[in-house]
């Protein structure tokens, strides 16, 4: 699309001028020699960028810039006056005009302006909808179980606030989904989505990733750059793995949290940022407290809103409907259209011990080896063929025989921390129950767990 210019001046030669220039340059021209005209041609024809006069009779250019920018924000505007001051320069950059230059100047000056400007305006536009593709999918976690219904309504209720959101769940249960549905759904949705995950990096490389460094500041360090907390100002930082990272950078990122300023690595300037923060962790962060991993402190300060998301062999019902939205962002790629109810059935019983990560693998797996639009049961992967073997033997004696129904859920628990030699987290999928619920039964029948 040919971009389309508004020339807004008092002068008719110069706009005549102006005029030729631009369309001799291949762009779309409009003129107006006052600011209600200019204006009104703005809200009829939708420019891709305006030429302002800063003296104008009756409404001055400045008076227009402002009443641009509240019809169009992002549009840019390109100030021209033959009275230039600093003074006026810098209020007509505060109210958002993007460039300034004095009467008479360099057409080729203008031009080359202009022509940044519509390219930036185009990048910024592009990233905005790169970043709404990308994300549009997350507005909410796919499910109807009551749990996944229940944190649905916590995440509209969270995201219109900027407390800082704890996830916590098993890998790939979809946290950062919900975080990114937080964000979307938050007034900063507009502005970045920035992800750091803190166990992918050593503890030097983690403390120049978040927080950035000077040129200078190490080894390699040729240039400066910006931190993640940065980079995400006025939007959302996302800290993936929060229980993995090191105790010394658990200090650093206090204070961030507690002053909402930081540091870049060998520099000594403060830096002021506007930044929402989601962490997430599959680990126990009350027993990491409990040997010393994990600041107490720190997990009171991201602990303020907590969002645990289920493993999915605790939301069954959900399993159809994640399969089905898999199969469909497939189906553009590949023939597949749907899956067959024996095949729906197999993955319905399995227990997904990869979580949703697992089951969107697998349903990707079998639309790649489908060669009709049907997934059936045989292009599903081994495990998923096999019927479930029973891990615990029984244990079950009927009354008569002098046993209760809470000695044999007791002899359970034993049974599943025997065999998972202690793994709290293990004897927990073993027995097809969260983790709370095994340590809420062991601390009910006095069971150790010093296995």
């Amino acid at each position: 699309m040919t971009p389309k210019i508004l020339i807004i001046d008092d002068e008719k030669h110069m706009c005549w001028a102006l005029e030729r220039a631009m369309k001799q340059e291949g762009y779309q021209v409009l003129t107006a020699n006052n600011g209600p005209d200019g204006l009104e041609l703005l809200k009829q024809e939708g420019p891709s960028l305006v030429i302002l006069d800063l003296r104008m009779p009756g409404m001055d250019g400045m008076e227009v810039l402002k009443c641009i920018k509240e019809i169009q924000p992002k549009l840019p505007v390109i100030i021209l006056t033959a009275h230039g001051t600093i003074d006026s320069a810098i209020e007509a950059m505060k109210n958002g005009a993007i460039d300034y230059l004095t009467k008479p100047f360099d057409l080729d000056e203008l031009k080359i302006v202009i022509k940044n400007a519509l390219l930036l305006n185009q990048l910024a536009t592009e990233v905005t909808f790169l970043r709404s593709e990308l994300t549009k999918n997350y507005s909410i976690m796919i499910g109807k179980s009551p749990t996944i219904v229940e944190i649905n309504q916590l995440i509209e209720r969270v995201a219109t606030t900027n407390a800082t959101v704890l996830i916590t769940g098993e890998s790939g249960t979809g946290k950062e989904v919900a975080a990114v549905s937080i964000h979307q759904a938050s007034p900063r949705c507009d502005n970045p989505f920035v992800t750091v995950n803190c166990a992918a990096l050593p503890e030097q490389l983690l403390e120049s990733e978040l927080f950035g460094h000077e040129k200078g500041a190490f080894t390699g360090a040729i240039t400066k750059k910006l931190g993640r907390f940065e980079l995400a100002h006025k939007g959302t930082i996302f800290l993936d793995e929060i229980g993995d990272m090191p105790l010394s950078m658990q200090v650093k990122l206090l204070r961030v949290l507690q002053e909402k300023s930081f540091e870049r690595v060998g520099g000594t300037e403060t830096h002021k940022i506007d930044v929402r923060v989601i962490a997430a962790t599959n680990r126990e962060l009350t027993e990491a407290i409990r040997k010393g991993l994990f600041r107490e402190d720190l997990y009171y300060r991201l602990n303020v809103i907590h969002i645990q998301l289920p493993p999915l062999r605790e939301r069954k019902e959900d399993i159809p409907l994640l399969a089905e939205h898999f199969l469909e962002k497939l189906s553009h790629i590949y023939r597949v259209k749907k899956i067959s109810s024996d095949a729906m059935e197999m993955i319905c019983t399995y227990n997904w011990p990869g979580n949703i990560r697992e089951l969107q693998n697998v349903i990707e797996r079998a639309a790649i080896i489908c060669e009709d639009e049907e997934i059936l049961p045989f292009h599903l992967p081994p495990e998923l063929q096999k019927p479930s073997k029973t891990v615990i033997g029984t244990v079950v004696r009927f009354p008569d025989e002098g046993i209760s129904l809470e000695e044999v859920e007791k002899q359970l628990i034993m049974k599943a921390l025997e065999k998972s030699k202690g793994n709290q987290t293990k004897a927990a999928q073993l027995l097809n129950i969260t983790r709370s619920a095994l340590l809420y039964r062991t601390q009910k029948y006095g069971i150790s767990l010093m296995y």
